[in-house]
């Protein structure tokens, strides 16, 4: 569905991701993981429309988008639930929902608003309360039905589990598991390597912008090599 070839991108003169090619198979879950600052979000904001691209290629579904504008690649399927959220903290639940399916008939948007709420049921005890006073949890549950909103066919989920407590993570998993098994394609950004391997298909590691390794999920989880150098899941020793 989705295909980076060669993509740069960063902001101003600094390029934050240096000649990214990867595919996202259509109903597939890939997560792209590293370090801090090794250009995750960049690359999901590239995407998005929100980072300006220097050079290569982004297409989707065979169709070149990487000189398109946000706003039409929402239209063409993309949706982002960003690092740290960015609801409208002061709108309540549901003007949020709103907002996200802005491209919907009523009646779609009330229809779309109904599967967010079978997803994360939390949301709907709370769709008359303020985006800004709802839990860290609650937010982000928040910030991926306003993405879900726009009908997307590309979701992409940057730092699911950044400053969750552990049940509130359990939640948001679950959400991308349901989601998987519907057929969506999902794009996940996660520090949590662990985590995001227990969900995706395939997986993508970025260290300083550059891709520095590419496979399976499984792979992933069964390279020595891979585990050790960049993934932290490497076994503590038995007392």
């Amino acid at each position: 569905m989705l295909r980076l070839e060669g993509m740069s991108c960063g902001y101003g003169a600094f390029r934050a991701v240096n000649a990214l090619s990867l595919e996202v198979p259509k109903g597939e879950v890939f997560a792209l993981v590293g370090a801090n600052g090794a250009g995750k979000s960049s690359t999901i904001m590239a995407i998005a429309g929100h980072v300006r691209v220097f050079g290569g290629a982004v297409t989707l579904d065979g169709e070149d988008i990487t000189t398109l504008p946000a706003r039409v690649r929402v239209r063409r399927g993309i949706a982002i639930a960003p690092e740290g959220r960015r609801l409208f903290p002061d709108l309540t639940v549901d003007e949020n929902l709103t907002v996200g399916g802005y491209t919907l008939t009523p009646t779609r948007s009330d229809e779309r608003r109904s599967k967010v709420l079978d997803l994360f049921p939390r949301l709907g005890e709370r769709l008359g309360q303020m985006a800004g006073s709802l839990s860290g949890g609650e937010q982000q549950m928040l910030a991926i039905g306003r993405a879900l909103m726009a009908e997307p066919r590309l979701l992409m989920i940057d730092e699911v589990s950044l400053g969750l407590m552990p049940k509130m993570i359990d939640v948001c998993y679950a959400a991308i598991a349901a989601l998987k098994a519907e057929g969506m394609t999902i794009l996940l950004v996660e520090q949590s390597t662990k985590r995001a391997l227990e969900v995706a298909d395939r997986v993508c590691v970025l260290e300083s912008g550059r891709q520095v390794w590419a496979g399976s999920a499984a792979e992933a989880r069964s390279d020595p090599a891979m585990i050790e150098a960049y993934l932290g899941l490497r076994e503590a020793p038995a007392a």
